[in-house]
């Protein structure tokens, strides 16, 4: 028996929409990770991206468990002295409430150029409404 390795050629790609209005932040993150890599296919290969396309609708509305929209912490550094700069989830949420998505599903895959090849693919949306009908996206429930 020989071992299997998808072609780009191979590959047929599927638009899903994802609905997060009262999800649980990381339900909705490895749900579109698993999409986005493509590991819900039989033809799943590691170093090749297989994965279809996702779009996160009702971002803003996400929750989180616990009392991590208080206590959690987001940090970021600018390299300059005293450039720390440190957010909670609320804070996100009141300036880019997509980032929280998009965060939580970027720690998620791969750190490489298949990876930012996969994220790529990520498309969020703050409110309920997208520009992908087009794609005649399927709807996809956790």
């Amino acid at each position: 028996m020989k071992t299997f390795s998808a072609k780009p050629t191979d590959i047929e790609r599927k638009w899903h929409v994802i609905d997060a209005k009262d999800q649980i932040l990381g339900k909705v993150a490895v749900e579109a990770a698993r999409l986005l890599r493509g590991k819900h296919k039989p033809i799943f290969t590691s170093h090749i991206d297989t994965g279809d396309f996702v779009v996160v609708i009702n971002a803003d509305q996400v929750k989180l468990s616990g009392t991590k929209e208080h206590d959690k912490i987001y940090t970021r550094f600018s390299g300059w002295v005293g450039g720390q700069k440190v957010e909670t989830p609320r804070m996100v949420r009141k300036r880019r409430p997509i980032l929280l998505i998009e965060r939580a599903v970027w720690g998620m895959i791969p750190k490489n150029r298949l990876g930012r090849q996969q994220f790529g693919k990520l498309k969020v949306y703050a409110g309920a409404d997208h520009p992908h009908e087009a794609q005649q996206p399927e709807l996809h429930s956790l």
